[in-house]
């Protein structure tokens, strides 16, 4: 992700960080799950809990959101773990954890750049507990893991052909003369959008539109078979529509793009919370800069919106948006998209940042919450702008004012905020490795 920010040279004053030490509280390492989990309950009546990250690549965010997740399933009956991948793979540890299929193997899931996001020792850890969790309930009492974003064109292509092909053959013929307009562009999408936006080829949206609607028409026929199977593939149909115009959209403009994206996320979101019906409680992984209120943002000035901002709309304060923070430390990051992942030195935050009011407050490890009327003062203090730092699969330390940095307000932004003065990078499973990938992965080690 890369951002255009001004360099505000505003640092914090001494009377917010002073506000900062108050307020904070200090949290045990992740690693202890349980004690670590307990800070959280005070989140736990909310409908939706949004946790970031500050990179896609620091195993501290994993394990605290993992801890977190666990407290909320176990002690607040939280029942969906909705997460910033792809929905065809995420399917696949689904299905894992509910005990509906073995361990995924070898190139089965998450096989495409950035392999490490999802494909870690921190996910596998989590997906584990999940299972062993799920066991002993009934199907309707189990938790379930799912994918929200937009970039599996070709495996929700297939995933729709697959379901037809088992339930109405008849129709999945019908269904592949309809995606033959797309096929052809599965495995590079991005240049489907280019020839249609920039070569006045004819685009594939009208035949993503019918196929979709199709399995709709046909929704209490398909329902009777088997109710899953059919909400699967129907959320597949609708990623084929949205990645075709996500594709289209990335030459456009980047806010177009981003703007679809998100709100495609947070459609799924709505999808699977309607799903799960009565008592559907949510928790949410993704970056910072997506669950995190965009409006209080320079992404929101200059016409972005996300995940964080409409969940705020939709569902007030029964949303609670958690950001993430870190100063330093060491990520898994690419040096450029596509490229191979690197172990890469996170620099120490800029002065004029928010994280380096937080590393000023003197915790290593915190959670400070700013909700409620007692809490307005400090809400008060925070309610200004500084940078704020944002690693995504890429890392340009060289570039990094340019390229990770925006200005937010924090108080807006979020409704609380977990710190970590210093991060560690993800253990990947996958080639990146440094023994070489486990046969079973992500699963095996």
């Amino acid at each position: 992700m890369t951002f255009q920010t001004r360099s505000t040279r505003k640092v914090a004053s001494e009377d917010l960080v002073q506000a900062l030490h108050k307020a904070a509280e200090p949290l045990p390492d992740p690693a202890n799950a349980d004690l670590f989990g307990e800070s959280f309950d005070r989140f736990g009546n909310a409908q939706i809990v949004l946790l970031g990250e500050a990179t896609h690549g620091s195993s501290e965010f994993y394990r605290a959101r993992a801890a977190i997740t666990r407290r909320l399933i176990e002690h607040h009956g939280f029942n969906i773990v909705a997460v910033e991948a792809d929905w065809p793979d995420a399917a696949r540890i689904d299905d894992y954890s509910r005990h509906r299929a073995p361990r995924p193997r070898r190139g089965d899931v998450f096989a495409r750049f950035p392999t490490w996001m999802w494909r870690n020792l921190e996910v596998l850890e989590f997906a584990d507990w999940l299972r062993t969790r799920n066991e002993a309930l009934l199907e309707a009492e189990r938790t379930s893991f799912h994918g929200l974003d937009v970039y599996s064109l070709g495996e929700s292509i297939h995933a729709v052909l697959t379901y037809l092909d088992r339930v109405d053959p008849e129709e999945a013929a019908r269904a592949r003369a309809r995606y033959g307009c797309l096929t052809p562009w599965q495995d590079d999408p991005a240049r489907y959008g280019h020839m249609v936006e920039r070569g006045g080829r004819t685009g594939c949206e009208d035949a993503a539109v019918s196929q979709l609607q199709e399995l709709l028409d046909r929704r209490l026929s398909y329902l009777a078979q088997d109710g899953e199977s059919w909400f699967d593939a129907v959320q597949n149909a609708r990623i084929v529509l949205a990645a075709e115009r996500y594709y289209r959209a990335m030459y456009r403009g980047s806010a177009e793009s981003w703007n679809l994206r998100d709100r495609h996320m947070f459609a799924t979101l709505q999808a699977l919370l309607a799903h799960r019906g009565d008592g559907a409680r949510a928790v949410v992984w993704a970056h910072n800069s997506h669950i995190g209120n965009a409006s209080a943002t320079a992404m929101g000035w200059r016409g972005e919106f996300n995940i964080g901002e409409l969940c705020r709309m939709a569902h007030g304060h029964e949303a609670v948006l958690i950001g993430f923070g870190t100063d330093r430390g060491t990520v898994a990051a690419a040096d450029d998209w596509g490229a191979d992942m690197r172990v890469k030195t996170v620099r120490e935050a800029r002065p004029d940042s928010w994280e380096h009011a937080f590393r000023r407050s003197g915790y290593a490890r915190s959670l400070t919450d700013w909700r409620g009327p007692e809490k307005s003062g400090l809400a008060t203090k925070l309610r200004t702008s500084l940078l704020e730092r944002a690693i995504g699969v890429v890392y340009r330390p060289e570039t990094e004012l340019l390229s990770h940095y925006f200005e937010a307000v924090l108080a807006d932004q979020f409704d609380a905020y977990v710190w970590f003065e210093e991060t560690q990078a993800v253990t990947p499973l996958g080639p990146e490795h440094p023994h070489g990938a486990p046969e079973t992965y992500p699963f095996g080690l």
